[in-house]
């Protein structure tokens, strides 16, 4: 679905189908000459999501949606909104819609650019379906969203948001590949494919033969299991002007995860293909590079891999030498992700050596446990990133929540045979907490870093309208955008 913008200060144009937005105890501010029986707009009170269809009466419109956004909606209301609006006009097998927002709306909604942007990420993300798994993907009517707007900065907004939108998809279908889909291979060849996007993104992509001259023992500890060899991708973009910062972006990429020798249940392992949402997330990112310019140096680093059994995988017990010479004694091989991470860390301050490191990976249970399906567990070593961070899910709605790194933790993953074991020994609890200081051991204190822990929130979440519900979110693209650009 194409998503533009026009002014709405124009003639309204023929269309099957108008969404008119208004706030709780609000009339609907229709084009002039567009007219609803009286009953519709009688019904209709403006509370959150309390829509109302009708058949227009006059004007170029041939259905009127009133869409009801609450009392004080912000850019969540917008998106959610923008998304009913997407889904109604799908379900009546209409070509196009065209959703309407006043100057006054805009000013009081966040300023003509931050609603652009919201309604199209809503309208965008609202329209998604997953279909590569079907042999006949049946192909859907809407053709066009139009948004219309006051000015030139909703229009700006509008693009924006339409690129992040896009980029949020891109992910989710990364994320929604069955196993045999999206292979490491498969996750490499995306990467690839995204530097073609764009001149100022590059891709680089490294195989195991690389990795053992590197000394990627963790990395290739977890790929033994596997017919399928891994592989490390490093992708740059760098920004039309003088970068005022570096940052890393490193995203987990198991492509599939059984949990290796300690074997996960049977029951939902399907949904494992998830276990590669934090590659998803930082490929999205690069997705929305291509269109979006920000002020500083990206890198993106994912090691991605498999995590199977047969007999070349690793035992439990075994010890793994990691990129930076820390051996790692693995108790449970299903603790993997942190694994992958911590060379893909190492490479990162070794080879980078960025200003501000971010991970996101699916990485435990007891983060879910912890915060649900709603938000992502956020570990940081400055006030300034969790800050930054913190705004980012607020206005993105990918909200995060601070976790503390605490020194026991740290403690409680030395005193075995190697330097380092890959899980807590009982008794001591905090899972999420565990995992964020092992990989903490692989990036150090030099470099600003913060780990997402995105386990509740890339796939299972509440349906939101516009995400959430079966399948992949597509979390932490939009995320990362919003702190990139906040530099």
């Amino acid at each position: 679905m194409r998503i533009t913008a026009k002014d709405s200060s124009k003639a309204l144009t023929s269309t099957p189908l108008l969404a008119v937005l208004a706030a709780e105890g609000e009339a609907p501010a229709l084009p002039r000459g567009v007219k609803l029986p009286a009953a519709a707009e009688k019904d209709f009170s403006g509370k959150a999501r309390s829509d109302r269809m009708a058949d227009a009466t006059a004007g170029p419109a041939e259905r009127v949606l009133l869409l009801g956004i609450g009392k004080e909606p912000g850019a969540e209301e917008l998106r959610r909104a923008a998304a009913r609006a997407v889904k109604a006009a799908k379900k009546l097998g209409l070509s196009s819609l065209r959703i309407q927002c006043t100057a006054a709306a805009a000013k009081a909604w966040g300023g003509a650019s931050a609603a652009g942007q919201a309604l199209a990420e809503g309208a965008g993300m609202g329209a998604y379906v997953y279909t590569g798994g079907k042999s006949k993907p049946k192909k859907s009517a809407l053709k066009q969203c139009v948004l219309a707007g006051p000015d030139a900065k909703f229009r700006a907004g509008v693009r924006d948001g339409a690129a992040l939108a896009e980029a949020n998809v891109f992910a989710r279908d990364l994320q929604n590949m069955a196993g045999n889909q999206m292979t490491p291979r498969d996750l490499a060849a995306a990467a690839r494919k995204l530097s073609t996007r764009s001149p100022r993104i590059s891709c680089r992509v490294m195989d195991e033969a690389a990795m053992k001259k590197m000394k990627m023992g963790l990395l290739l500890g977890v790929s033994r299991g596997s017919v399928e060899p891994a592989r490390l991708i490093h992708l740059v973009y760098r920004p039309k002007g003088k970068a005022k910062r570096k940052v890393a972006l490193v995203g987990k990429g198991l492509t599939f995860d059984a949990g290796g020798i300690s074997l996960k249940p049977s029951a939902k392992m399907d949904e494992m293909r998830y276990d590669m949402s934090g590659s998803a997330a930082v490929l999205g990112a690069f997705h929305a590079l291509a269109k979006l310019d920000v002020p500083v140096e990206v890198h993106g680093v994912v090691p991605t891999s498999e995590n199977l059994a047969d007999g070349m995988a690793t035992k439990p017990g075994d010890i793994h030498t990691a990129m930076d010479g820390t051996t790692v004694e693995i108790l449970n091989t299903d603790a993997e992700g942190r694994l992958i991470l911590g060379d893909a860390l190492c490479y990162v301050r070794k080879r980078i050596k960025p200003d501000t490191a971010i991970d996101l990976a699916t990485l435990t249970g007891a983060v879910v446990v912890g915060l649900g399906h709603e938000i992502s567990g956020m570990y940081t070593t400055t006030d300034n990133l969790r800050d930054r961070l913190t705004a980012a899910g607020e206005t993105t709605g990918e909200a995060v929540w601070p976790l503390p790194l605490l020194d026991a933790h740290k403690r409680n993953l030395r005193g075995g045979p190697a330097d380092l074991r890959n899980i807590n020994v009982p008794n001591i609890g905090g899972g999420s907490i565990a995992g964020a200081q092992f990989l903490h051991h692989f990036i150090g204190d030099e470099i600003e870093w913060s780990h997402l822990d995105i386990a509740g929130t890339a796939w299972g979440a509440e349906s939101r309208d516009y995400v959430g519900g079966r399948g992949g979110t597509g979390v932490g693209t939009r995320l990362l955008m919003q702190y990139l650009k906040s530099l």
